[in-house]
This record gives C-alpha cells, sequence and structure tokens, in this order.
C-alpha cells in the first residue's frame, strides 16, 4: 500500500460566542481538512488547526505546508511512520499542525487497514473519557456564574483561563469555588501571562480554593522561572506552550519544571510524536494532559483515541468541538453526553467527511 494522493481544504467553523484569554480572543476558526488516499483505496482524513499566537500557524499557512509536504510523501507506505516523520522534519522546522493533519490521516488508514477502531489500533480497550470545559476570561462574577451552569450542565471538572490581572485571577477562583462548591475540580490555565511573582502570589491564594494544578504561568521561554515557581508551588505546575517537542519535554524534566505536561496534536506534529512526549512524561513519573487547540470533532476524535489508549493521560481537555456550531461537512467520530465523550466501533477514526 502507498499514498496516492494528499489534498487539503479550508474550512470554517462558527463559534458559539468568542473566547477570551491571555494572549488572544477567538471568534471563529479557520481549520484544515487533509485527505490521503492510497492505491488500495482505503482514505484517510486529518485535520491541522494552528494559531498564530501559540504554534505560529494560520489555515493558509497550513495549506501551503501541507502541499509542500505532499510532493516528498507520495509514493510512501503509510504505514511507514517514522520514516515519514523523519520526511516531514528534514522537509519543514516546526508548522506542527500542518504535521498533525497528515499523520493523524495515516493512523485513520493505518487503523481501517488493520479494521480496529483508533483507539483499540493503538492500544486502548475502553471507548469513553471524561473532559473538562473550559471558561475564558471575563469578569469574575460572570465566570462564577459561567462555572455553575457548566456543574449544572453535569460538568465535574472546570478549566478556568487567567493570566491578564492577578487579583482579577485570584478573584474569579474565589467566586467560582463559592458558586461550585468543594467537589468541582478546578485546574487554570495562565497562558503565559504572569511574572514569576506575581504567579506564586496566585498560587498561593489558589491553594485555599482547592485548585488541582495551573497551566504555563510563565512566558514559554522562561523554562528556569517555570522550574523556581514549582520549586515553591504548593500545586502541581502544568507545561503547555513550553513544550512543542519530545526534546522540550525531556528539557522540562531535566530542570525539574513541571509536574505534567500538555500535550496537543497541533503542537507536536500528531498521534506519532505525542506517544514519544508522554512515554518520555511516563518514564520520568509525571502525568500528562491531552489538550486540544480548537479543532473540529475529527481532530477531537484523534485526540480522544489517544487519551484512551494511555493510562499515564491524567487529563483530558479537549472539548473545543463543544464550542463550535457543527458543520454539515463533517460527521460521526466522538458523540457526548456531558461530561463523557464515547468514540465509534468502527474501523479507523470513524469520521466521515465531505471533501
Amino acid at each position: 500500500m502507498i499514498i496516492k494522493e494528499i489534498s487539503a481544504k479550508k474550512l470554517s467553523l462558527e463559534l458559539r460566542e468568542p473566547v477570551r484569554i491571555a494572549i488572544g480572543s477567538l471568534h471563529y476558526c479557520e481549520t484544515v481538512l487533509v485527505k490521503v488516499e492510497t492505491d488500495e483505496g482505503i482514505i484517510g482524513y486529518g485535520e491541522g488547526s494552528g494559531a498564530t499566537f501559540v504554534t505560529g500557524e494560520s489555515a493558509d499557512t497550513i495549506l501551503h505546508a501541507v502541499q509542500l509536504l505532499k510532493e516528498q510523501l507520495v509514493g510512501c507506505d503509510p504505514y511507514a511512520i517514522d520514516s515519514i516523520h523523519s520526511i516531514m522534519d528534514r522537509t519543514l522546522v516546526h508548522n506542527g499542525a500542518a504535521k498533525a493533519a497528515i499523520d493523524i490521516a495515516l493512523y485513520d488508514i493505518m487503523s481501517q487497514y488493520a479494521k480496529l477502531p483508533l483507539y483499540r489500533f493503538l492500544g486502548g480497550v475502553v471507548n469513553r473519557m471524561e473532559t473538562d470545559k473550559t471558561i475564558g476570561i471575563a469578569d469574575p462574577s460572570q465566570m462564577a456564574q459561567e462555572a455553575l451552569s457548566l456543574v449544572e450542565q453535569g460538568f465535574r471538572q472546570i478549566k478556568v483561563k487567567a493570566g491578564l490581572n492577578p487579583d482579577d485571577d485570584m478573584e474569579a477562583i474565589r467566586r467560582i469555588r463559592e458558586a461550585v462548591g468543594g467537589a468541582i475540580r478546578l485546574k487554570v490555565d495562565a497562558n503565559q501571562g504572569w511574572s514569576v511573582g506575581d504567579a506564586l502570589r496566585v498560587i498561593r491564594d489558589y491553594a485555599e480554593h482547592g485548585v488541582e494544578a495551573v497551566e504555563q504561568p510563565v512566558p514559554y521561554w522562561d523554562v528556569d522561572g517555570l522550574s523556581y515557581i514549582r520549586s515553591k508551588s504548593p500545586l502541581q505546575i502544568m507545561a503547555d506552550e513550553s513544550c512543542f517537542t519530545p526534546q522540550d519535554a525531556m528539557n522540562l524534566i531535566k530542570k525539574e519544571a513541571v509536574d505534567l505536561i500538555n500535550i496537543k496534536l497541533m503542537k507536536c506534529g500528531g498521534l506519532y510524536k505525542a506517544l514519544q512526549i508522554n512515554a518520555i512524561a511516563e518514564a520520568a513519573g509525571l502525568s500528562c494532559m491531552l489538550g486540544c487547540m480548537v479543532e473540529s470533532r475529527l481532530g477531537i476524535s484523534a485526540g480522544a483515541a489517544l487519551v484512551m489508549s494511555r493510562q499515564n493521560f491524567k487529563y483530558g481537555d479537549l472539548d473545543s468541538f463543544i464550542h463550535f456550531a457543527e458543520h454539515e461537512a463533517i460527521r460521526g467520530g466522538i458523540s457526548f453526553e456531558t461530561p463523557y465523550m464515547t468514540l465509534p466501533e468502527q474501523p479507523g477514526l470513524g469520521v466521515e467527511v465531505s471533501f
């Protein structure tokens, strides 16, 4: 079996309401769908969804990158995933979302050929997982009301965005905890928004309100600052923007900078590299969270399959498709009944795409 054709197209996804974080605001999302065809008639689909303020990619750059990668990959065996990633990495530096789109499509092909759903092809035995739901930055009282609404919908884990104003961040958590009670699990994502001093001040306050973990408190490049925060923090510290590659994970571990790593397929280049990062973390005694950018149900189905295949994933943060209005071009894949995601048992991703 060889790759016969790779094609890509842009798709606009409408957010039900804008999402605000410390390093930008999102009102809608353009994602890229990739179709990989083989000479044996098996077709795989993948998705590349970047964010210029995180991955440096837009839908247009992803389209261009896929075209460049296609020129190197047509004729390759889709099962030669190690070789394919080597080719992609030699052809383009970074461009994780473009590589992820191709990688996901290849795993879709391989699991279809094996006649297994993707989560089982990856080694999983259970096809259901729990996700949290994210609250964007807003007035603290509004954030508390939203948190209460999520709990009433059935969510048991909430991720709270922070990083614009430390005092507001602390007030938001106080109000959220008061609104939702003590049983709801809270994580906070500062998206690189704090200084080291502010981070420690806020984290100590969070500890009094039962926050479990704080994600990326300082800029991605400040690994030393992250390490210092972790040495003083009563809470678990998680890396996100500081960890794109397996090499990044090794560096964070060597510097004792984190307790958790947030892996995203769009950052690292897909399932193949995500498995490497998780293995490195697990060997060092660290757990992982599987997060997302702004993928549709296609990319989220791939991410969920990964979470279901590895016990080292402590959290699943795969709520992006819940924020979008359904698009007629993508059907199937993950099904959702708050707060659980369930994958289908058909071979591959189980996603139908109008391409």
